[in-house]
């Protein structure tokens, strides 16, 4: 056994907010469409902030810029895009 347990320096759980944040975005946008209101806005919130601390942990060397790029705008434009739908709709 010469492998080592102890984590290495990519074994950071900041390497999972990109991809949480690309998954949220994609429901937060296609949800828009489905009109899942409460579940849009709540997915598209948390792909903004989780893509957000992706961006920067990425610049740092942890994670990827794409995923956590491509979260963020998705969920930005999920929770726009239900914001001025609900808007519309009053």
């Amino acid at each position: 056994m010469t492998s080592s347990a102890a984590p290495g320096e990519k074994d950071s759980p900041a390497t999972a907010l990109g991809p949480t944040a690309l998954v949220l975005g994609v429901f937060s946008a296609l949800g828009t469409w489905a009109l899942l209101f409460p579940w849009t806005v709540l997915a598209g919130a948390l792909a903004v902030t989780f893509g957000a601390m992706g961006l920067h942990y990425a610049r740092r060397g942890t994670g990827r810029v794409w995923s956590a790029a491509a979260g963020m705008t998705l969920g930005a434009t999920g929770f726009i895009g239900t914001i001025t739908l609900l808007w519309g709709l009053a």
